[in-house]
C-alpha cells in the first residue's frame, strides 16, 4: 500500500479544518441566534404621568424586570445600580421631543404635546365598539386600514391610520413573553395573545445586543449603537434620534413608553424626505418594509410594503418620500424583508415575502388594559 503523499495529507487536514470550522459556526449560531436565552434586563420602569387609572400604566410589568422603578412622585429608585451602568454605556442628547432630530438641533415642543390625548380627536372615536372590514372604533381607538398601489403599479403597501385616546393602547409584545435572544413567535400569535386589533413586526431586538429596548414603559436595554433610535413617549409625542443622542436619564424624565433600535430615520427634522442614508446599498435598495409614522400626539400610522413578488418592494428614498407625502412629522424604518407582516383582526392581510417569518417582538394596537 502506497503512503499518502504530503499533498493529499494537507488536503485532508484542510478538509477536516473546514468541517470543524463549519461545526463551530453552527454551534455559535445556535447559541447566539437560535436557542432562546434570557438576558439580564435593566428593569427600569417609567411611570405614566398621564394615566387615567389609579394604578398608573395600563400595561402590567412583569415582576422579574422590576430591578428599579419610578415612585409615585416620579423619582427613580435604582436598587441595583442599573441606571448608573446604563449611563456609562449611552450618550446624552439635548434635543427636545417632537419630530425627527437627525440634525441635532433643539426642537421646540409644541403646545399640543402637553395636551391630554383624551381631549384630542373626539370625533374619531365612538361610544361603542364599531368594527367593519377595514376599520375599528371604540372610546379609545380609531384604526382604518387601506391597501394602496403606486402609480406604476409595481408596489403594493398597506397603511393603517391610527388614533389613540390612551397611549397605552399603543403596545409592544415580546415573543413568548420573555426578554432575551432566540425567542421568536409569529406576529399572529403575539397579536392574538394580546387581543390586538392591529399588529406589525417590530425591530427584531433579539437579533442583537446593541441599542435601546423600551417596551410598555420598561427599559430593558440601553447599550451603545450606531443606529437611529425611535422613542414614543407617554404624552404621545414620537422622536427619532441618533443612537449617540439617547440618554437614559432623559428617557425617564421625559416619560418614554416605547423605544426601538433599527432605522434609519425616514424624515429630516422638518418632516422632509431624505435622499441619503448611512445604511448599506443592500438595505437601501427595494425590499419589503415595515415602518411607523407620526403626525402629532395621538395620531400615528403603520405601513407595510410587500416585496420580492408581484410587488417589487420599495427603496428607502421612496419610502421616505411616501411618509413625506403623507405629511408625517417623523417616520422610522423597522425590520423588513421576510419579517414584514401586518395582522388585522387576527389575519395577515399583506403578502409576506417567503411566507413571512417569526420575530422577537411586535407593535400592537389594543384596548388599554388588555
Amino acid at each position: 500500500m502506497k503512503a499518502s503523499s504530503p499533498g493529499r495529507m494537507l488536503a485532508k487536514r484542510l478538509a477536516l479544518d473546514i468541517v470543524l470550522c463549519g461545526l463551530a459556526l453552527v454551534v455559535f449560531a445556535l447559541f447566539h441566534h437560535v436557542l432562546p436565552r434570557s438576558q439580564e434586563p435593566l428593569g427600569i420602569v417609567i411611570t405614566n404621568p398621564y394615566s387615567t387609572t389609579d394604578s398608573g400604566s395600563s400595561a402590567v410589568p412583569d415582576e422579574r424586570y422590576l430591578l428599579a422603578y419610578s415612585g409615585a412622585d416620579g423619582t427613580v429608585s435604582d436598587t441595583g445600580g442599573t441606571l448608573k451602568a446604563a449611563r456609562g454605556r449611552m450618550g446624552g442628547g439635548t434635543s427636545e421631543k417632537g419630530g425627527s432630530a437627525l440634525t441635532g438641533e433643539e426642537q421646540q415642543v409644541e403646545a399640543e404635546a402637553s395636551t391630554p390625548l383624551a381631549e384630542k380627536f373626539a370625533d374619531k372615536y365612538s361610544e361603542e365598539v364599531v368594527v367593519t372590514g377595514n376599520s375599528y372604533t371604540s372610546p379609545d381607538i380609531s384604526v382604518e386600514v387601506t391597501e394602496h398601489t403606486t402609480e406604476n403599479g409595481r408596489v403594493t403597501y398597506y397603511l393603517a391610520d391610527i388614533y389613540v385616546r390612551d397611549i397605552t393602547c399603543f403596545q409592544s409584545a415580546l415573543a413568548g413573553g420573555s426578554y432575551g435572544s432566540g425567542f421568536r413567535d409569529e406576529i399572529t400569535d403575539m397579536a392574538q395573545s394580546s387581543s390586538a386589533i392591529l399588529a406589525v413586526n417590530g425591530d427584531y431586538y433579539g437579533n442583537t445586543r446593541e441599542g435601546v429596548v423600551i417596551r410598555n414603559g420598561i427599559i430593558y436595554r440601553a447599550n451603545a449603537t450606531d443606529c437611529d433610535v425611535c422613542v414614543l413617549y407617554y404624552d404621545g409625542t414620537m422622536r427619532v434620534m441618533p443612537g449617540s443622542a439617547f440618554s437614559v436619564e432623559e428617557a425617564i424624565e421625559d416619560g418614554a413608553w416605547q423605544a426601538w433600535t433599527f432605522g434609519p430615520a425616514l424624515l429630516d427634522a422638518d418632516g422632509g424626505a431624505l435622499t441619503q442614508f448611512s445604511s448599506s446599498n443592500r438595505i437601501i435598495s427595494s425590499n419589503p418594509r415595515t415602518a411607523i409614522g407620526y403626525w402629532e400626539p395621538g395620531h400615528y400610522c403603520m405601513v407595510v410594503v410587500d416585496g420580492r413578488g408581484e410587488s417589487a418592494g420599495i427603496t428607502l428614498p421612496d419610502l421616505s418620500q411616501l411618509f413625506a407625502e403623507l405629511g408625517c412629522k417623523a417616520a422610522y424604518n423597522l425590520d423588513g424583508g421576510n419579517s414584514s407582516v401586518m395582522v388585522w383582526q387576527n389575519e395577515i392581510i399583506n403578502q409576506p415575502s417567503g411566507g413571512g417569518r417569526a420575530s422577537s417582538d411586535a407593535l400592537l394596537i389594543t384596548e388599554a388594559g388588555q
